[in-house]
Parts: structure tokens; C-alpha cells; sequence
């Protein structure tokens, strides 16, 4: 057997493979609530074989939100509508998972198909951005945020706190911590954006407290028995990448005893200046420096959408698991193709049986 399709078990979840939906934002909700796109979208992800699937996204507060488009975890209505998307991916064989965050100073954002930009002012759809520090991110995102009191940054981390409960009781199996991508907790630990002089700021102690502070109050929360995981940017590509890995690693040793069960390695995207080199599974070898140095268990994405490929990084334990986005868009079916490139000896066992009866009778081989 393929490393790919081995299992993997973490805390008391086990996965059917390696193979798991990274969080993939729909811009398809209204009020933070999903709809009949969502209910067809998770299901027929789940449908595909892979052995976790993460719903997008999901605010933690109104102002959190990427878009106005985008789905949200501060209500009970929304939660309730939520317990039905983990329903239907744990009944498509996967396990459900879903992404908390809050998107700090690119929030208030236009749909990417809109713009991909910040709203204009006196737009009625707009709302005010919130960030460690009053420095606007630029270019296309040219808000200048609110920086942030210490009741603010209370709130937003009793915000996730309330999430991680209604994403607890809608059934979810997976939480994930959103901690990169330049959104409010990859914010507060950049020194590109994070230019406070309180506890929150300043020196790696500093811009490192709010991370830990909510992920030690989620952890209060989420139950122990299931993983409680983040997606953190350990690298910007901006010419300083020793020294922010090196913090980063640090950053991820005190998650490991805050309670962090794995760590998905991204990008923190948190400069324009940041020169990314895109490449086939090019933050493999970085993925493998955190589980190494961090002995957490590592997932990552980006560029991997070869069966070869993925299987690679899992057998060369650079990753525990592989994050399989946009290539799971273009074919929901992907573990079943990645099982036949990979000459799994029942491809069709990752297909629910109403298909996999008709590709084993009929399969060409």
C-alpha cells in the first residue's frame, strides 16, 4: 500500500488516508449562513474518498469575515445550519472538520471574482477592520485598520472561544485555528504589521501572546479527545526567512504545550513584499523542518496535486498529512484517480458503493 492510503490517527480520530480538503472559502453564504451550494459542495467532496474534510473559512464575529459572502460561527442559527454540513461529510466517510478565524485587516473585502478588494467606503456592505496596529496592508487592501484596545482584544479571543463551542456541539471531529495568511492572529505575530509597544507587541514574547492566549482558551473548550489544530504562516518569502522560521518553530513548541495537536505549514502572506517561490510542494522542506524540530505531526498544501507527489511527502515523512485544495475542486474524485496512478490494489474501496460497484465491474483494467 501507498503511504498515501495508509491511515492516520490523532487523539481519538482516525482517517481513513492521508489525504485531507484544506479550508477553500465559497463566498457563497448570506449572513454567515450556509446554504444549498454548501450542502452539495461538502457532501460531494466527502463522496470523493479523502479522509478529512475542512469547511472553509468561518468568522468568528461579523467584522471577522473576509467578505460579506462568507460563512460565519456567532450565532446559533449558524451553527445549527453548520451540524448539518458535518452530518454530511461524516456520512460521505470523512472525518469533518472545520477553520475558525477572524480576518482582521483584509476583512471587509469584495468577493475575488468582484475585485478582490477592499469595499469602498460609504459602500452599506462595508464594516470597520480591525488589527493589532493602524497599518493598512496596501495595494488592493488599502484600509487603514482600527488598531485594536485590550477590550478588543478580548473580545476576539472570547469570540473564538464561543466559535470552537458551537463548532463542538455542531458535530465537528477537526478544529482548526486560522493563524496565517496576514488574517488577525498571522497579524499580531508580524513584524510587518504588528507595531505595538504593549504586551501585545514588540518583542517575540509579545507578538506571539495573542496566539497563545487563544489557542490556551480554545484548548479550555474544545474537547481533548478530538485534534485541535492551526494554520500558521512559519515564513513570508520577504528576505528575513531564517529568522522568522526560526521564531516561528519556536512560536510552534509553545502551541505543542498549549495544547496543538498538528500544525498545517503555510505561508503568512502578511507583506507585499514577499517574492513566494511557487513550485511543486514547495513548502515541503519546510514542513519537514517544523515536525522535525517541533515533533508535531505537520500537514501542508499548495502545488501538490500529483498522486506521486503526495504520496512522496508522506513517505518521506515530511508530512503527515497532504492538503489537497484546488485540485479536489477540479475533480472531487481525486483519491479515487490518486489510488488508481498509484496502483492500489482496490482503488474503488475510497468510492461511497453506489459508484464503486460500477468502476470495479467495469474498470478497464
Amino acid at each position: 500500500m501507498s503511504a498515501l492510503f495508509t491511515s492516520f490517527k490523532l487523539k481519538d480520530v482516525t482517517l481513513r488516508n492521508r489525504i485531507a480538503i484544506p479550508p477553500m472559502c465559497q463566498y457563497s453564504a448570506v449572513d454567515g449562513l450556509t446554504n444549498d451550494w454548501h450542502a452539495t459542495h461538502y457532501a460531494s467532496l466527502a463522496r470523493g474518498g479523502a479522509g478529512l474534510v475542512i469547511v472553509e473559512a468561518t468568522g468568528v464575529a461579523p467584522e471577522g469575515r473576509i467578505t460579506p459572502a462568507c460563512l460565519g460561527l456567532w450565532n446559533d442559527e449558524q451553527a445549527a445550519r453548520l451540524a448539518k454540513i458535518a452530518a454530511s461529510i461524516k456520512a460521505g466517510g470523512a472525518v469533518p472538520g472545520i477553520q475558525i478565524g477572524h480576518a482582521g485587516r483584509k476583512a471587509s473585502a469584495n468577493r475575488p471574482w468582484e475585485g478582490d478588494d477592499h469595499i469602498a467606503e460609504g459602500d452599506l456592505r462595508a464594516w470597520e477592520t480591525l488589527s493589532p496596529s493602524a497599518v493598512a496592508f496596501g495595494a488592493n487592501l488599502p484600509k487603514v485598520p482600527k488598531a485594536m484596545t485590550l477590550d478588543d482584544i478580548a473580545r476576539v479571543r472570547d469570540d473564538f472561544v464561543a466559535a470552537a463551542c458551537r463548532a463542538r456541539d455542531a458535530g465537528f471531529e477537526w478544529l482548526e485555528l486560522h493563524f496565517a495568511h496576514g488574517y488577525l492572529a498571522q497579524s499580531f505575530f508580524s513584524v510587518h504589521a504588528n507595531q505595538r509597544t504593549d504586551q501585545y507587541g514588540g518583542d517575540f514574547k509579545g507578538r506571539s501572546r495573542f496566539l497563545l492566549e487563544t489557542l490556551a482558551a480554545v484548548r479550555q473548550v474544545w474537547p481533548e479527545h478530538l485534534p485541535l489544530t492551526a494554520r500558521f504562516g512559519v515564513i513570508e518569502y520577504d528576505g528575513r526567512d531564517e529568522e522568522t522560521l526560526a521564531e516561528s518553530i519556536e512560536l510552534t513548541c509553545a502551541f505543542r504545550k498549549a495544547g496543538l495537536d498538528m500544525l498545517n505549514v503555510s505561508v503568512g502572506f502578511s507583506t507585499l513584499t514577499a517574492n513566494v517561490p511557487w513550485g511543486p510542494a514547495f513548502l515541503a522542506p519546510i514542513a519537514e523542518k517544523v515536525r522535525s524540530a517541533t515533533g508535531l505531526p505537520v500537514a501542508s498544501s499548495w502545488c501538490i496535486d500529483v498522486p506521486a507527489t503526495a504520496d512522496r511527502v508522506v513517505a518521506d515523512k515530511q508530512m503527515d498529512l497532504v492538503m489537497i485544495g484546488r485540485a479536489h475542486l477540479a475533480n472531487p474524485h481525486w483519491s479515487y484517480h490518486a489510488a488508481l496512478a498509484l496502483k492500489e490494489e482496490k482503488p474503488s474501496w475510497v468510492l461511497p458503493a453506489p459508484y464503486a460497484h460500477w468502476l470495479e465491474r467495469y474498470s478497464p483494467s
